[in-house]
């Protein structure tokens, strides 16, 4: 006999990023290292990029720190933005995040980048994060092409 009440529902399992199809990005030097692993789904304009908050991505209020969410909106639109330019070298020239709502440990936060403009040397990127269908976070940004004009 178990003393659970009937009423509890069972625990979510946690997701698992290989299972549904996403890869691990594990060509991303530096501060990815520390925080990631960072995993990519799909690719062209339905490439995602995704990251399960563990226990090193947390502030002192036990959720994901934002910080965090601004790293990986960074490392995500920046991606894209390379994606969609042909790989050429980039930087990021401004990046606006609002937090919507907290990320908890075993969440998988997604995001799909869009190219929101785009000329010979400039990328305006946005994208919202999200936690399944719940927006987290919302991030826009700027990217300077180097090299280019």
């Amino acid at each position: 006999m178990s003393d659970k009440p009937l009423d509890q529902e069972p625990p979510i399992s946690p997701f698992d990023p290989p299972d549904a199809g996403w890869t691990v990005r594990d060509d991303e030097p530096g501060l990815m290292t520390l925080v990631g692993p960072l995993w990519q789904h799909g690719e062209g304009e339905s490439l995602r990029f995704g990251f399960v908050a563990e226990e090193k991505h947390l502030n002192r209020r036990g959720v994901v720190h934002g910080g965090m969410l601004m790293a990986f909106a960074d490392q995500a639109l920046g991606l894209t933005a390379r994606e969609v330019n042909g790989g050429l070298p980039q930087a990021t020239i401004q990046l606006d995040t609002q937090f919507i709502a907290p990320v908890g440990v075993g969440e998988f936060v997604e995001v799909a980048a869009q190219v929101v403009r785009r000329t010979r040397s400039i990328l305006f990127m946005r994208g919202t994060l999200v936690v399944g269908e719940r927006a987290v976070a919302s991030a826009q940004g700027i990217w300077k092409v180097l090299g280019a004009g």
